[in-house]
Order: structure tokens, then sequence, then C-alpha cells
């Protein structure tokens, strides 16, 4: 399994943002654009859940 990249998803998620705020791009664009983001932000909970969780433990 590839290591989650939380920095390169942060980066996407700013790019999907300024995809959506342009009025150019087209409803069924966003609404791919908006899937894609609910995806990369769970990922990036699910990370900073595993980030705490490590550190929690260690700390014990």
């Amino acid at each position: 399994m590839e290591k989650f990249d939380y920095a390169k998803a942060m980066a996407e998620l700013e790019q999907i943002a300024a995809k959506v705020e342009d009025p150019k791009t087209s409803l069924d664009d966003i609404g791919a654009l908006v899937k894609r983001s609910q995806e990369l932000a769970a990922a990036c909970r699910e990370y900073l859940r595993t980030v705490r969780e490590t550190i929690e433990e260690e700390e014990e």
C-alpha cells in the first residue's frame, strides 16, 4: 500500500476548491470534484487520527 501523502492531498483539495469556484467549471465537473474532495477529506481525517493515536501511544 502506498504511503499517504497529506501535503499532496491538501494541495489537491486547494486545486479542487479553485476549480469549483471557477465559473467556467461545468456542473457535471463540480459533482465529480465534490466527490473527490470528500474522498480526500476522509483520507486526511483518517491519517490525522492515526498520527494522533501513534503520538498518544508513544507518550504512555
